[in-house]
This record gives structure tokens, C-alpha cells and sequence, in this order.
């Protein structure tokens, strides 16, 4: 674990946010706004939450897209460069690194994006004593990919479903220590949350694509994301480039809100990468959650698309990778199991769905890659 100034490099008043860049700033998402302005007050840029969106809005705070950093942050949860991030580290030949912030847990965390005091006090017990305690603990590798292998064989899509992962991580985290009480605390806010594996195993897939960074004539799918307005992705033959088209809302059940807020997250690169929604055979409670949002080809779709069968799941036959090309060529698009947010930014979460990946955005991809 390493601050995002010192780990990226990032400059205090740039923030990074998921999916692709926001190019009008007056139509920021409610949502990326409030975490934006609540990662203001907490850096120290403005005193409070209307001086923060003033700043904002008037591009003196930078909004950047997370994946062009090598960060992916979940639904509308903002990166700032006080803010302590996990280091994913690929160890084979690549040596690739990729980095995820912390998950906020159950209660008002920043993937919400909601700004009220609550949400900064919980930011500032986050990365001011939670942190901490747990890089002491991560000194130590901790093998991802071998979680991962346990959390679907027991029901989790490693997207959507992550509380085996959790479970996993935290058992080697406590090792049978002897707890402090700060120590307690930090275990239990980790136990709390089921999703607390998601954000490293989003960084684990992005680590993992970003091996293929600059193969010529690939359209092999490196990131993939949605800002609440687009969605985008970016190929590896062409990794700086963003792809994109409108995000629509995931179809699913909405409460608590007049109206949902289009796909946001960078989570989008764990179902591209062949879990989530592609993997939900896999996961049976999932499936029985969200099935019925599911278009009609659930059980083939990842057969249908990805491109191999990754032998660290061979008894699975899970298959891995998705390229823009399978896309086009079979007309099928990819899906994603993503939260659904209030488009107030007021509600936080009202729903859980199925986003379904506009086929423009692979057809686009082909078509740049065919004439280049």
C-alpha cells in the first residue's frame, strides 16, 4: 500500500474517476461530484463542500479517468493523492503494477457518492487509521489469483458476489494474531463488507491486461468503464485510446429513487476480463439475484466470447478475455453486473442490475483498428 501521490505520482488538486474522461464539467454526475468534493475538503483544497464545487466545476480541481493512471476505482468513488491505494503486482515476466483504492465497506462509503459530514469523517477513519493498520499487514504478498481460484469454486463471480474473496483475504490478513483493539476495528469494518476483495481483484484484471499493452492488431479488451454518461473501453493495440458511447442504466430493480444513474465503475474490467456477469453460471445465488436481467444466451455467452480457457480454473473451464473482434464478428454484446446509483446523488445505491455493453463500442474499436 502506498498514498496515490506517492505511488502515481498524482498531483493533489487532480482527482481520478472511473470509466472514460467527463469532457463537459458542468454535467458531471451528481455522484462523482459529491465523492469529488467530499476528497476536496478531505485533501485540504477548499474549506468546505460549495467551495469544492466551485472548484470543480471551474476545472480548477482536475477530474482524470482512474485507468489511464493504472487505477480503477469502483462506481462513483474518486482517487485523490492523499488517499492510500492497494498495489497490485504482476509477478511473472510482465512485472506490470495496477492499484485500487480502498472499499469504503457497507455504510456511507465513497462509491456511493453521496456528500454529506458522515461521508467525509468515514473518508478521513478510512485512509487516517484504518490504512495504517492494514499496510502493516500487507507487507507480505498476498496471491490474488489463488483466492480468486477458491472464491468460484464456492459461488462467488468474483464481481457482483465477492464474499468468499473476502472471507479468503481476510483469513490470511489475521494469521492468528493477537488483536489490538484498533487492530478489531479494522478487521471487523473488513469482515462487514463482503465486497472488500472486489477492488483488488479489479486491479488483479487490470494488471493482468495490461500485459498485452501495444500488441499490434489486437483488439483485446485492457480497460473497460462508465462515468455515469459514457462507457468506454480501451484495446490493446491501442491502449491510450478511448472507445465509447452512451451508458445507459443497468436494467434491474430500482428503490429508494426516481431515477437510476447510467453505468458507472471501473468494475466493468473484472466481467471483460471473464468473471461477473460472464461468469454467472458459476455463481448460483447471483444468478437467482439478477438472472432475470440476463439476456437470453447467459449459459453460452462466455463461450461465445471470450478467448480462452485460463488453466489456473481448468476443472472450471472458465474461459478469459474478451476481444472487441469476438464481439463484432458474433454480434453479441459483453455484460456487466454493476450497482445501480441515484442519479440525484442523494440515495446512494437503489438497485443492482445487468448492463448490457452498447455494441458500438467494439464495433468503433474494429472499424479505428481495420483503417489504421
Amino acid at each position: 500500500m502506498a498514498t496515490a501521490r506517492d505511488s502515481i505520482s498524482l498531483d493533489k488538486d487532480t482527482l481520478l474517476h472511473a470509466g472514460p474522461g467527463l469532457d463537459n464539467l458542468e454535467e458531471v454526475p451528481s455522484p462523482i461530484l459529491n465523492s469529488a468534493k467530499v476528497a476536496a475538503v478531505y485533501e485540504g483544497l477548499c474549506d468546505n463542500f460549495a467551495a469544492a464545487e466551485k472548484q470543480i466545476t471551474a476545472g480548477k480541481i482536475r477530474l482524470m479517468p482512474a485507468q489511464d493512471y493504472d487505477v480503477v476505482t469502483p462506481l462513483a468513488a474518486v482517487v485523490s493523492s492523499s488517499m492510500h491505494l492497494h498495489k497490485v503486482l504482476d509477478v511473472g515476466l510482465n512485472s506490470g503494477v495496477a492499484w485500487a483504492p480502498l472499499n469504503g465497506g457497507s455504510g456511507v462509503a465513497p462509491r456511493l457518492g453521496i456528500c454529506s459530514d458522515a461521508a467525509l469523517s468515514h473518508l478521513s477513519w478510512m485512509h487516517d487509521s484504518f490504512a495504517p493498520i492494514l499496510a502493516q499487514k500487507l507487507k507480505k504478498e498476498i496471491d490474488l489469483i489463488n483466492i480468486a481460484q477458491k472464491a468460484i469454486r464456492k459461488g462467488d463471480d468474483c464481481h457482483g458476489r465477492t464474499p468468499v474473496g473476502t472471507s479468503q483475504l481476510l483469513e490470511q490478513l489475521i494469521n492468528d494474531d493477537v488483536l489490538s483493539k484498533s487492530a478489531y476495528e479494522a478487521y471487523s469494518f473488513i469482515a462487514n463488507g463482503p465486497s472488500f476483495f472486489l477492488n483488488l481483484w479489479m486491479a488483479a484484471c487490470k494488471c493482468m491486461l495490461n500485459a498485452a499493452r501495444n500488441i499490434n492488431d489486437s483488439t483485446l479488451v485492457i480497460s473497460a468503464g462508465a462515468n455515469g454518461i459514457e462507457t468506454g473501453i480501451q484495446i490493446a493495440a491501442s491502449p491510450d485510446q478511448w472507445f465509447t458511447a452512451p451508458a445507459s442504466v443497468p436494467n434491474g430493480l430500482i428503490e429508494g429513487a426516481e431515477t437510476g444513474l447510467g453505468a458507472i465503475g471501473d468494475s466493468a474490467i473484472v466481467d471483460n476480463m471473464g468473471f461477473g456477469a460472464m461468469a454467472m453460471p458459476f455463481a448460483p445465488e447471483q444468478k437467482q439475484l439478477l438472472g432475470s436481467f440476463m439476456p437470453p444466451n447467459t449459459e453460452s455467452i462466455g463461450a461465445d466470447l471470450l478467448s480462452v480457457i485460463d488453466t489456473r480454473f481448468n476443472d472450471l473451464q472458465l474461459p478469459i478475455g474478451l476481444t472487441a473482434r469476438a464481439c463484432v464478428d458474433t454480434g453479441i454484446s459483453p455484460v456487466v453486473s454493476l450497482g445501480i446509483l441515484d442519479a440525484k446523488g442523494e440515495a446512494g445505491r437503489v438497485g443492482g442490475g445487468i448492463f448490457t455493453q452498447p455494441l458500438a463500442l467494439y464495433q468503433n474499436a474494429v472499424e479505428w483498428l481495420d483503417a489504421s
